[in-house]
């Protein structure tokens, strides 16, 4: 058996989802697919593989297995691309991981200039709400985290920003526009329900505010909440719509904010500051071609924020 051989088709048909798949990705013949997986499996002395009529669905120990060898034919193709390409003719695939909300809103406006400049490199984009617990399963790790982050990984800060208030126009008009923190508890909230959410607002879930001026204490105010989602697009749609107050990122809101969709409630109070990082996992050699995709995003992150920034 074709060790190497073996672990590439066991990782495509979990990839593809079942062993036909498989096999037409690879070019192979079903059996020969199958055949491999079983001899793997009778190598290692153990199932890697639940299968049913429906689907296929890793055992414990195949998801386990299946993370060590995902590593270990990265590390074949690092060796493969270092050998035979230098990073003026970058190659392969480097593989991230993010959040819905930064995939969509951060990296997706930056990625047809990337591949401009490096298009024999191939972006592999996984989506996780929690992507910060899965650092050391990917090339880089796109998370936000707030100002007292302080965890022990390697992870290279983008760019910093705040969450703010905001709600519609014609909400306001309704119910009135709060003029200081306490004013927030007679109104209707759109919770973010993210588990990073959750920890700042802590178990009161009370919504805590900082103030902007120095030495004023932070605001804490029951919120009860009429709509909660970990959906961010969702919570900002219900706003715009006038469903109630809500707190997001100002990045996010900038959009809705140059064209009057929505207002900043209480400029002079924050939810929390933050910083979006680029994480790398630990004692792994990083590759040319991720090194170079992190100097592009230090370099074009800026340069693509300032570009969604509203005109003055």
């Amino acid at each position: 058996m074709d060790r190497l051989q073996a672990m590439k088709i066991f990782e495509r048909v979990v990839e593809e989802g079942g062993f036909a798949a498989a096999a037409r990705a690879m070019d192979m013949s079903p059996p020969v697919v199958t055949r491999m997986v079983a001899e793997l499996e009778q190598h290692l002395g153990t199932r890697l593989l639940q299968r049913t009529t429906r689907k296929l669905a890793l055992t414990d120990a195949g998801d386990a297995y299946l993370q060590r060898v995902r590593a270990i034919l990265h590390e074949i193709d690092d060796a493969e691309a270092a050998a035979a390409a230098s990073t003026r003719d970058l190659r392969g695939t480097i593989r991230i991981v993010a959040a819905p909300v930064l995939a969509t809103h951060f990296l997706a406006p930056m990625v047809a200039v990337w591949h401009a400049r490096h298009p024999k490199v191939m972006l592999d984009v996984s989506l996780d709400a929690h992507a910060s617990s899965r650092v050391d399963e990917f090339d880089v790790t796109l998370m936000v985290a707030a100002e007292d982050f302080d965890a022990n990984i390697v992870a290279r800060p983008l760019i910093k920003g705040d969450a703010i208030v905001v709600a519609a126009p014609g909400y306001l008009q309704r119910r009135g526009t709060p003029q200081v923190p306490q004013d927030l508890a007679l109104h209707d909230h759109l919770r973010d329900s993210s588990a990073p959410v959750r920890a700042q607002m802590g178990a009161g879930r009370k919504l805590r505010l900082q103030s902007l001026q120095p030495g004023v204490p932070d605001a804490e105010i029951d919120a009860p909440s009429v709509l909660q989602s970990v959906s961010v697009e969702l919570l900002m749609r219900a706003a715009v719509e006038g469903m109630g107050v809500a707190v997001t990122s100002r990045l996010l809101a900038e959009d809705h904010l140059a064209r009057g969709e929505l207002v900043h409630v209480l400029p002079g109070w924050i939810f929390s500051r933050y910083t979006i990082y680029a994480a790398l996992p630990s004692g792994r050699m990083l590759p040319a071609r991720t090194r170079v995709f992190l100097d592009f995003l230090t370099e074009h992150v800026p340069i693509a924020m300032a570009a969604r920034a509203p005109a003055v």
